[in-house]
Order: C-alpha cells, then sequence, then structure tokens
C-alpha cells in the first residue's frame, strides 16, 4: 500500500499533463502562426482561421466529454484497488493489517483459515499470537521477525510500518514514528514448521562425543585383596556398558580406566534429565574395596565436525578432573555445563606429580632472568605464604623475585611486618611491589607465577596476565571454565589442602640445598593452618607430612597461634554476626557479618562461616559481608554438601567444603534471597 501512495503521487500529475496537453498545442501553434504572417500574410490567415476551428472543437470536445473521462477514470481506480484487494485477500501467504496498538484490522483469507475460531475484527493479535506484543512492533520502516507458535506450526511473521499520512515523509517522518499516529502494521506469516523439524531432525542425529574415566582406578584396586581385583574391573566395566547401552551408544576401552563413547545428540537431553546416574551407579560398587571408585565424563557437542568434538569432549574431561573428578562437563560451543561433584576429591599418597612439576618448574626459572609472583587480591595467609615458598625457591636459583601485593589485609598484616621488620634485614626490602611496579619490572625474560588461583579476574593484577608470555599457574582450587588455561607449567590438584602444601612438597624436589628461613616456613605453616581450619578440614597424611616438614625448617607453631589471635573487638564482631543468623529448609544457614570494627570483613566472615558449622544439624553455612560496593559469600561445609557447585550458580566457586563467591549490583538481602533460590532449586532437583 505504501508503494501504491508513493507512486500515486507521481501518477497523478502526469494523468493531468495527459488531459491538458492539447491546450499546449494551442500555444506552439501561435506560435508558429506569426512566424507563418512573416513568410506570407495570405497563408497566416489560413493557419489562423485552422487555429481557431482547432480550438473551438477541442473546448466542445472537453465541455461535453468531461464527464465521460471522469467516469472511465474513477472506474479504471476502482477496479484497479478491487484488483489489488482481490489479490490480496486471496493470496497463498496469511496476512493481516493491525493499528498501531496490534488490534486486527482486517485479515485474508489464508489468515482467516489458520487461525480459524480464534480470528475476529478488533482482537489483539497477542490473544492469537501470544509472543507479538506491543512491545515487538516495528519502530521504524525496518522489518521486525518474529518466530511464532500456533497450535503445532511453527510461523516466522514478518512486520512492517505502513504510514498513511500524505504530508512530506522527509519532514514528517521523525513526528509519526514517535507519535504512531497514522501508522498500521503489516504482518506476513510464512509456514516453517517443516524447516524446524527438519532442522531438529539434524540436530538430534549429529553425533556426540564423549571421554569417560575412572578417577580412581589403581587406587581402587590395591584397596581390595588381588584375587577380587579382576571382579572389580569387571563390574565397573559391565555398569558403565549397561547404563550406555540403553542410549544406543558406541562404546569402546580404549584404555584399562578410559573409555571412548559416541551417541546421538537426542539421547543427551534424557541424560541430562537423569542428571547422569552412572556416577552414583559406579560409586555403589562395593565388593569389599575399601575405596568407592568414581568416573569423570566430558562431553562434547555443538561443534561442526567429529574432530572438534573429540577435542571439546578432551577439554571437558581435564575440567572434570582439573575439578576433582566425580563428575560430567559438557561443552557446548563456548559454554560448560555441570553435573555431580558431589564427593570430595581422592587425595594421592604419592608425591611422584610434586616431584616432576618441581624440576620443571626449575627448568623454567634457569631460563629466565627474573620473576615475578602473584595470588588473588585481597591475599590471605595461603595465597601469602604460598608466594614467600616460591620466591625462597627463585632466590634459591640464583634469580630475582618480587610478591604482587596492592593492599596488605589484616588477615596477612602481622606477617607481612616481620618480613619488613629489622631482624628480617634487607633481604626482603624489594620482595613486595604492587600492581604498576610490576608492569613496570615485567619484560621478554620474565616469569609470572600465579599462586592460590586460577581465575584471571581474580588475581591481585589481570593486567600482567594478559602481557605474560611465560606463566606457571600452581593452585588447589577446583578449575572453572574461565581459567588461566595458557600457562606453559600448570600444577593444579583439587584435593590438596593449601596452596602452601603445594610448595612446600616442591621445595622439597628442587634442590638438596634449598632451606627456608625461619619466617619462610611460618609464613607457609599459617597457610595450611588457615586453609585447614587448624588441620580440621581437607587434611590429608601429605598435609601433616608438609607441616612436618615447615616445623623442621623452623616454623613456631606458638608465634603462629600468637598472631591468629582474635582481638575483643573482632569477637564481638563475630558474635553479633552469629546472633543474625536464620536456618533455612531445617539444615542451611544464613547469617550477615559487619565487620566495623573487627579488621578485616572477608576474612571475618569466613571465621563466621566455620564457626556456625559447629551448630548440630547444620549441613552448610553462609555468611554475607558487605565490602567495598561488592557483596562477599563465604561457603562452608563439612562432607553433605558440596559449597562449591552452590557457589558456581553465583560466578564463585572453591572446593567442596569451602567456597565463596563476590556478587556487585545487589544489597545484601538480594544477595541472600538469590542463595535461598539456589538452595530451594538443588533441593528440588536432587543436588543436594
Amino acid at each position: 500500500m505504501e508503494i501504491y501512495m508513493n507512486k500515486n503521487k507521481k501518477i497523478r500529475p502526469f494523468m493531468k499533463f495527459i488531459i491538458t496537453w492539447p491546450l499546449y498545442m494551442v500555444v506552439l501553434l501561435i506560435i508558429m502562426n506569426v512566424y507563418v504572417y512573416f513568410l506570407d500574410a495570405k497563408a497566416g490567415k489560413i493557419v489562423t482561421i485552422f487555429i481557431l476551428v482547432y480550438i473551438a472543437g477541442m473546448t466542445v470536445l472537453v465541455l461535453l466529454k468531461r464527464g465521460q473521462i471522469n467516469e472511465q477514470l474513477v472506474k479504471f481506480g476502482a477496479s484497479f484497488g478491487q484488483v489489488q484487494k482481490n489479490l490480496i485477500k486471496e493470496m497463498a501467504v496469511p496476512y493481516a493489517l493491525l493499528d498501531s496498538d496490534g488490534r486486527l484490522l482486517s485479515a485474508n483469507n489464508e489468515f482467516t483459515e489458520m487461525c480459524k475460531e480464534k480470528i475476529k475484527l478488533k482482537v489483539n493479535i497477542s490473544q492469537i499470537f501470544p509472543e507479538i506484543t506491543k512491545n515487538v512492533l516495528p519502530q521504524d520502516e525496518d522489518v521486525s521477525v518474529l518466530h511464532v507458535t500456533l497450535g503445532e506450526k511453527r510461523l516466522r511473521a514478518e512486520l512492517k510500518n505502513i504510514y498513511v499520512d500524505d504530508a512530506d515523509w522527509n519532514e514528517e517522518k521523525k513526528s509519526i514514528i514517535e507519535s504512531r499516529e497514522n501508522v498500521l502494521v503489516s504482518v506476513f506469516f510464512y509456514d516453517e514448521t517443516e524447516i524446524v523439524q527438519l532442522q531438529k531432525y539434524l540436530k538430534d542425529r549429529q553425533l556426540v562425543v564423549a571421554l569417560l574415566y575412572i578417577d580412581n582406578y589403581e587406587e581402587a584396586l590395591e584397596s581390595i585383596d588381588e584375587v577380587r581385583r579382576s571382579l572389580l574391573s569387571a563390574l565397573i566395566d559391565r555398569k558403565i556398558n549397561k547404563y550406555f547401552q540403553d542410549y544406543q551408544a558406541l562404546l569402546k576401552k580404549i584404555e584399562k580406566d578410559k573409555y571412548l563413547i559416541v551417541f546421538q545428540n537426542l539421547y543427551l537431553e534424557e541424560l541430562k534429565a537423569g542428571r547422569f546416574t552412572i556416577l552414583d551407579e559406579v560409586r555403589d560398587v562395593n565388593i569389599g574395596n575399601e575405596m568407592a571408585v568414581t568416573v569423570s565424563l566430558g562431553i562434547g557437542t555443538g561443534m561442526d565436525s567429529y574432530t572438534e568434538s573429540y577435542e571439546a569432549a578432551h577439554a571437558a574431561i581435564d575440567l572434570a578432573l582439573g575439578r576433582g573428578g566425580d563428575q560430567v562437563v559438557i561443552k557446548d560451543t563456548n559454554e560448560f555445563l555441570y553435573y555431580g561433584g558431589k564427593s570430595a576429591s581422592v587425595g594421592k599418597s604419592t608425591r611422584v606429580k610434586a616431584r616432576v612439576k618441581a624440576q620443571s618448574f626449575r627448568e623454567i626459572i634457569e631460563e629466565n632472568e627474573k620473576v615475578i609472583i602473584m595470588g588473588h587480591s585481597m591475599p590471605d595467609a595461603d595465597s601469602f605464604g604460598a608466594a614467600v615458598g616460591v620466591y625462597r625457591i627463585v632466590r634459591y636459583l640464583g634469580k630475582k623475585a618480587y610478591v604482587v601485593i596492592n593492599n596488605v589485609t589484616d588477615s596477612i598484616a602481622m606477617i607481612v611486618d616481620r618480613f619488613k621488620g629489622e631482624q628480617a634485614g634487607n633481604e626482603y626490602a624489594d620482595m613486595i611491589v604492587n600492581s604498576d611496579q610490576a608492569m613496570s619490572l615485567y619484560d621478554d625474560n620474565t616469569v609470572l607465577v600465579v599462586v592460590d588461583v586460577n581465575r584471571p579476574g581474580y588475581t591481585e593484577c589481570p593486567e600482567l596476565l594478559e602481557i605474560a608470555k611465560t606463566k606457571v599457574l600452581f593452585d588447589h582450587h577446583r578449575q572453572t571454565s574461565d581459567s588461566i588455561n595458557d600457562a606453559v607449567l600448570s600444577y593444579i590438584e583439587p584435593y590438596i589442602s593449601s596452596a602452601c602444601e603445594m610448595v612446600a612438597e616442591m621445595l622439597q624436589y628442587v634442590g638438596d640445598g634449598v632451606k627456608l628461613k625461619s619466617i619462610e616456613a611460618e609464613a607457609m605453616y599459617s597457610g595450611i593452618m588457615i586453609d585447614t581450619n587448624n588441620f580440621l578440614t581437607k587434611t590429608g597424611v601429605r598435609t601433616f607430612e608438609a607441616a612436618a616438614f615447615l616445623k623442621r625448617c623452623g616454623a613456631d607453631v606458638t608465634r603462629i597461634r600468637k598472631a591468629f589471635r582474635t582481638d575483643m573487638d573482632e569477637y564481638i564482631a563475630k558474635a553479633r554476626a552469629v546472633a543474625t543468623a536464620e536456618v533455612y529448609l531445617n539444615g542451611f544457614v544464613l547469617a550477615d557479618c559487619i565487620g566495623e570494627n573487627g579488621g578485616s570483613p572477608t576474612v571475618l566472615g569466613a571465621q563466621v562461616a566455620n564457626e556456625l558449622m559447629n551448630i548440630n544439624g547444620i549441613k552448610a553455612s553462609f555468611v554475607f559481608t558487605d565490602f567495598n560496593n561488592q557483596i562477599y559469600i563465604s561457603a562452608r561445609s563439612i562432607d553433605e554438601v558440596n559449597v562449591q557447585i552452590v557457589m558456581e550458580k553465583l560466578g564463585g566457586g572453591g572446593h567442596m567444603s569451602v567456597a565463596g563467591a563476590q556478587l556487585s549490583g545487589c544489597t545484601k538481602d538480594e544477595a541472600k534471597q538469590r542463595v535461598r533460590d539456589v538452595l530451594k532449586e538443588m533441593v528440588d532437583n536432587n543436588e543436594i
């Protein structure tokens, strides 16, 4: 209609010219007559007579036939409009005309047949198609495209404004758009049901590649008699084969504890809905083995080729193992989905990996001139202690080393002061630098070592990560999808209690002559003590061996205990926080922490979360701290709830029993409600 109106503005002057062109001919004939008079007067008179006859005849014709001409023009216009109307009415594509509010003004036969009883004039289009609301109507001359549903049909709706104002378009365009006056909306519907069905069919038949690893195969076999080992292996193999047979999967055992699985994408949704019960089925296999067998599954889907799907599955299984195993990780294009992860990571008694990593780290250091070490922002005792341990390794190898700390928190202030004191001497005078100094110190012969954190955004200086070419990562937190993944050396063990424990083990294998000073040993011992809550959580044989090594290096436990004693204001602040505690869903406790005079509020929140776990019947504690325009959440549990999964749903992470998150742009009450919603959802879905 709009095109017709625009053309009509051009047609009317043209029709006027066609009708009045004989009058213009009279002017031309008069000019010719004057010229003839100059040539011959007699001939001029004759031409004059003919011109007068012509004018008289044309005048009579126009006067007599004017009504018939107008009648014919009107009939032609009416017949042309009727043809257009009939074409739209009988068009094979469903068509409707709406007003600016979405009310139905007219529709063709196809639209009427498609909508049947739902259609009536002046009804709003949203009552027929809920997806088409007033908010989605086009606001300018562009076409809006929507995908709508009508019964079992899938339709593509194309909406376009029609401007029925006679005013000049260029002058009135803006006001018409803003006021929405004299604006109609045309809607064409195209049936794409078959296209959608074909797309779904192709997606369902797309092959998915998965890798299944048995996490603790060797350890589980060693925990039972030799005669039963083949039976245990056969039972696990049978469980895995039987589980995937139900999904028509092709399963191939590529190693004694590794499987390659290929199945159709059609069954992936069923596996998700069942929440991958293979994890529980394998864990329940018990023929006298002291250690429960756990498996990890990495799935790659949504890729363009089988090679890419296999690489995605490899990345997913690496992430599952890096997060502690006993879980499923799905990589779908750039998205990671997590399932399981309920059981604690199984620690290995062997320190072979620590020795290999220590030797590799030594080779990297010897090839460069200096090392910059940094942990997470707002460093705690574990972060600083691990940095001190790496500092000692680098100094032993004769290279320069620096530790990046922007703000010394109250939790490490006393330890840092000892390194700056007179008793420490000048050796540590240049050890601590801020982010700006670290950036200026960096060059191509510098190694960046990150400790106690594996997420770039949580580090003390993320900008340094972006420019560093040689990166080394030592961490004990479970990996996430946004972990640092371009390190030349990465040592991540979620079952280890602390980063200080990792570095303490490596110190024993770097070289025979390396020796910690007492203040260094105490800094590292403090890190282990804080992260294990005084050796109560996440402790293993290797934890006590590391503590014994640090004790032999001169760590004074009494001095450490005095350094971490609570002052009266902090004790009162903790008591007030405990007093705000509320129990949710008969097993979860939520509390507020207000550290007005109690030192570092985030550390205080962690201490309150630990205290609340001493209450009988509590499965997990969540303490909320408002600090620096962010809400810090400290989450703790013992063995019943994996608080890491809870915190990951809020953008955080950590360990099964110790985790946290940072929320921006919300109040403390809103943060509490988000945690309640997550807990309710997980309980309803049997994730807890």
